[in-house]
């Protein structure tokens, strides 16, 4: 079952058990999904691909991460709090990133590959691991996999 489905499915069962949280978060999900494909020139009705939907909860879960950074700021927690629920729901949507040391081999191997021994290259390099991995490991975590190879 795709992603897509299993969001519609997800959402029926959240109002059938009246879970006010994952209701909120799925219809927000199911609302930047049809936003995306109208904005890639396609119809509401069709379905996007599962890379494509978790490019869109990675988006929105970074949108709740900011905000809950903003609202503790601003000594605001009553705000924070259901935004830190949606994260949550969010989060159980998205693949389990790599460990920083699961992500050193196969940056050695891409260094080994590129034949680059100095960090002016170090850009470039993060390029190509991320490209490898394929949005399963955090950016943040393969920059500083890469920086300590130096």
């Amino acid at each position: 079952m795709s992603t897509h489905t299993d969001l519609r499915v997800t959402l029926k069962e959240a109002m059938k058990a009246k879970d006010e949280v994952r209701l909120r978060t799925v219809r927000g999900i199911m609302t930047a999904c049809t936003n995306e494909l109208v904005a890639t020139g396609r119809t509401p009705q069709d379905e996007l691909k599962d890379e494509e939907v978790i490019a869109v909860i990675k988006r929105l879960a970074k949108q709740r991460k900011e905000s809950i950074v903003q609202y503790e700021a601003a000594n605001r927690p009553e705000l924070a709090v259901p935004e830190k629920e949606e994260l949550a729901v969010l989060e159980a949507y998205l693949p389990t990133l790599m460990t920083q040391d699961q992500i050193r081999p196969i940056a050695e191997a891409v260094k080994a590959e590129m034949g680059v021994e100095d960090k002016s290259k170090l850009g470039q390099l993060v390029g190509a691991v991320m490209k490898k991995l394929q949005g399963q490991a955090d950016g943040g975590d393969v920059k500083a996999v890469v920086e300590s190879l130096f």
